[in-house]
């Protein structure tokens, strides 16, 4: 990559030892680690040592660490280059806006890293099949999960490097969690046929019990009993006076769904699973129920859609940087256009304006 023989921008999050000798030059030392290949392998993978100097360079390089004198390298460390296409010429259901019926995923998006590749995979082998059947594209919005906001961002504000999704690119990550995946994404792939009628069921019947749940938590009161009183102060929190509903308690940083069970439990049947679900719903009520606010505002933006044939040069008040990125860009809604880079909220106001009138002239012609 040094030589120049390689002239593209490298992977960011995962640097070259080369790269981080001139990035961080001040540094006396780095450290490295030996990842076992295997079980049954004598094999090691030299992990924060990845490089393309020459094969020479590089098992001198082995050698110098201190207890790998004599070690033998089985295969060299490389560096790669490989084209990609200009992500905003995509749409959102990863079709390119060029070629009809064409889709791409991965690298070829300008991404780096085997999640990125694999949701974009997902993703467009839906929508191409979902083309070839007459259907509408499964697009992910940024509150429904990672992979939408991964597309979002490459479709949208593009990327000159090799992109990897981080959660803090997630404006809305306190709702896009590990634990609640099931309750996002199932009924999107029930409705599209991805998802069994038997999974389907078995996950409605875990919703439902999680909903009745934090309804009995809301109406059963615990009263300030002996074993009551004693787990509390077993548990540095403060005694009852009165009866108060669990759902209060439940609520106390230092209380846990299972000491609940303790003083009032549940006539359901719960699994660890839905039992953690309960705890981190109600515990995290209030600020879920904020971000869920922000996510219906952003939604109505989002079922704004703006057609295919708007001629943004026409559009009379738009500044000239935002007609050129509206236009290159071509977003599907007015909450994807509010996120592109060069597009203020003034802009955003006269386009809306615009398809008002838009909408109302072609509904006249009929």
């Amino acid at each position: 990559m040094f030589s120049g023989a390689i002239e593209g921008t490298g992977p960011r999050y995962c640097p070259s030892i080369e790269d981080k000798i001139v990035r961080f030059a001040d540094k006396p030392k780095h450290q490295i680690f030996l990842e076992p290949e295997g079980r049954n392998t004598s094999e090691y993978y030299v992990q924060g040592l990845s490089t393309s100097m020459p094969e020479d360079v590089q098992l001198g390089i082995l050698r110098s660490i201190p207890g790998l004198e004599k070690v033998e390298m089985m295969r060299t460390g490389y560096a790669i280059e490989y084209d990609a296409v200009v992500p905003t010429q995509l749409k959102p259901s990863l079709e390119t806006k060029l070629v009809n019926g064409l889709f791409t995923a991965g690298q070829i998006n300008g991404t780096s890293g085997y999640e990125e590749a694999a949701g974009q995979g997902v993703m467009a082998g839906i929508n191409a099949a979902r083309k070839v059947q007459g259907k509408e594209a499964v697009v992910l919005d940024r509150s429904e999960g990672y992979i939408g906001v991964l597309i979002d961002d490459l479709v949208t504000k593009g990327t000159n490097e090799p992109y990897r999704l981080l959660t803090s690119r997630a404006e809305y990550r306190l709702l896009l969690r590990h634990d609640n995946a099931d309750l996002r994404l199932t009924p999107i792939g029930h409705d599209i046929g991805l998802i069994s009628e038997e999974r389907y069921e078995t996950f409605l019947k875990k919703k439902a019990l999680v909903d009745q749940e934090i309804e009995r938590l809301n109406t059963d009161k615990i009263r300030p009993e002996p074993h009551v009183q004693q787990l509390l102060e077993s548990l540095n929190s403060v005694i009852l006076n009165n009866s108060v509903p669990a759902i209060g308690l439940l609520r106390r940083p230092e209380i846990e769904y299972k000491h609940i069970e303790q003083m009032s439990p549940s006539p359901l049947e719960l699994d660890d699973e839905m039992k953690e679900q309960v705890e981190i719903q109600v515990k995290y009520a209030g600020y879920i129920e904020k971000q869920s606010n922000q996510v219906e505002r952003l939604r109505k933006m989002e079922k704004k859609k703006i057609p295919d044939d708007i001629e943004y040069s026409e559009i009379h008040g738009i500044a000239t940087e935002a007609k050129q990125k509206l236009a290159k860009i071509r977003p599907i809604s007015i909450g994807q256009a509010s996120r592109i880079a060069g597009v203020t909220p003034s802009d955003i106001s006269i386009l809306l304006v615009y398809l008002e009138h838009y909408n109302r002239v072609t509904a006249a012609r009929g």
